[in-house]
């Protein structure tokens, strides 16, 4: 069993893929118990996983479900810097959204997986910083109007040789956040998860021999592809489309008209997003990665959501949308809110099928992550605090059941709001509320009422106060109802000063 088979028994190649999955939730489990940021312990903002020597997915951890589709461009990237001089305990890293990641704070981290001479994969971590420069504490001006303004980018670079990462690196890192320990504390647990990626990959090599391993990821993606055709099958044969509407970019409130054409042949399903209004001033666009990320998530959702996710999984499905659209925008616009219309891109898709797919996809949810920042200074004189959180709302009812209250918006899958008590032993602040929404009970009524969203109150207690900014997503646009239900109520971001002035706002660039 340690030769070099093309093919592997039935029983042995269970195990492999087994393990493999077990080694990709390790690398989850370690980066977030040596994380030192609470959005990536506590809110769950990170992914983890391998690929083989092609940068194809064959196992990942759960996180952030729109990380789903972004780890293969990114190795793809590495490979077309780096791919003839690679070599044993290298280290990548890399945030541009135009080289295959979300927005300047998802940091992913590539190390190429030696057994040997010979190159058997990849481990990849992606890792949310809470602080990676620019405009605004937290990276993410809902203002900005170039890339440039949302910090500091890394264009696929080498951080490290022989397992150790240069210090110059670490310099620059240092001089261009406003929480180096805690950034330096997360690039040091991506390195461990990719490590113990790593080190699970040469164990398998090792036990099982490099041929078995091999033939066990391809069967692997093999039988993803083979799952994901089999369930489109039951997909009735046809041409669905959506439209929609983005409230606002963060520098115009004006509408962003989206639209797809899903069609269903056979097999096989593709996403057109031909006639989708241009790339924004603000930073709501996404990049082609994203989108590709964001249109498999709901491709997961109607062909196998329980499996172990692969890039076989994939293979049956095409997203065709031309450049410079908001869901594939190019260099320098902003896509520090990418997720606004990464979400819109799901629900897009979600919305076309709804009506052939009833037994899997209700009526619409309130779409947008709703995440809001809470800034102000920290004890020390150079220190700040930077609170970010995403916020939960209602999903959309189906012929069956009432819909969910209180879940996390599809962009971010798994992952969780922060705890009262952490919040409140971190930071100057206290929750006053938490709690479902019930003063719009009219909201999505019909046979089916929709999910409750939910209310967050906080309270400054620092007497020198702080800045929040945020983007609440469809403040205007209500979530669409299914089958003659009524439509959803709205998000809003709202905000009472010290004088008892209460405002109401949608996408907020600073409020003091």
């Amino acid at each position: 069993m340690t030769g070099v088979a093309t093919s592997v028994d039935p029983f042995t190649e269970e195990i492999i893929k087994d393990k493999l999955g077990a080694i990709a939730d390790e690398m989850g489990v370690v980066l977030a118990r040596t994380s030192m940021s609470p959005v990536v312990y506590e809110v769950l903002d990170f992914a983890c996983g391998l690929a083989d020597p092609d940068g194809q997915v064959v196992a990942q951890t759960n996180g952030i479900t729109v990380f789903t589709g972004t780890f293969q461009p990114q190795i793809q990237s590495v490979l077309r810097k780096f791919g003839d001089d690679l070599a044993p305990g290298d280290l990548f890293a890399t945030n541009d959204p135009y080289g295959g990641a979300t927005h300047i704070c998802d940091v992913c981290l590539v190390a190429p997986i030696f057994d040997g001479d010979e190159l058997r994969g990849f481990g990849v971590s992606i890792t949310h910083w809470v602080d990676i420069g620019g405009g605004m504490p937290g990276s993410i001006p809902p203002d900005a109007t170039e890339i440039y303004q949302e910090g500091l980018l890394l264009p696929c670079l080498r951080i490290g040789r022989g397992g150790e990462v240069d210090d110059g690196i670490l310099d620059l890192l240092r001089a261009n956040v406003r929480l180096p320990q805690v950034a330096l504390g997360d690039l040091q647990s991506g390195i461990a998860a990719v490590r113990i990626g790593e080190r699970g990959v040469q164990e398998l090599c090792r036990r099982y021999g490099a041929g078995a391993l091999t033939a066990a990821i391809r069967s692997l993606l093999d039988q993803g592809e083979r799952l994901s055709r089999a369930e489109i099958a039951h997909i009735p044969n046809g041409v669905y489309a959506a439209h929609d509407v983005i409230d606002g970019d963060g520098v115009s409130d004006d509408p962003i008209a989206v639209q797809v054409v899903v069609t269903v042949h056979d097999e096989t399903l593709e996403a057109d997003f031909t006639g989708t209004a241009p790339q924004t001033a603000g930073p709501v666009n996404c990049s082609r990665g994203a989108l590709e990320s964001a249109c498999k998530t709901i491709f997961r959702a109607i062909t196998a959501p329980q499996a172990a996710s692969n890039e076989g999984a994939f293979r049956p499905f095409a997203v065709r949308c031309p450049g410079g659209t908001v869901f594939t925008a190019e260099r320098p616009a902003p896509t520090g809110w990418y997720y606004e219309s990464a979400a819109f891109a799901t629900e897009l898709v979600w919305r076309a099928l709804a009506p052939v797919l009833p037994a899997k996809l209700g009526a619409g949810t309130y779409v947008s992550l709703c995440a809001t920042y809470v800034v102000g200074a920290g004890e020390a004189a150079d220190d700040v605090f930077v609170l970010v959180e995403p916020n939960n709302g209602g999903w959309g009812a189906d012929a069956e059941r009432d819909g969910e209250s209180g879940l996390i918006a599809t962009p971010d899958g798994d992952t969780y709001n922060f705890p009262v008590e952490v919040i409140e032993s971190r930071f100057p602040l206290r929750v006053v509320r938490y709690g479902f929404d019930t003063s719009q009970p009219e909201g999505g009524a019909g046979r089916r009422r929709g999910g409750l969203g939910l209310v967050r109150e906080y309270e400054v207690l620092d007497e020198r106060g702080a800045v929040s900014y945020g983007s609440v997503g469809a403040w205007r646009r209500r979530p669409w109802g299914l089958e003659g239900g009524a439509g959803g109520t709205s998000n809003a971001l709202g905000y009472v000063r010290r004088d008892g002035t209460v405002s109401r706002h949608g996408r907020v660039a600073r409020m003091e």
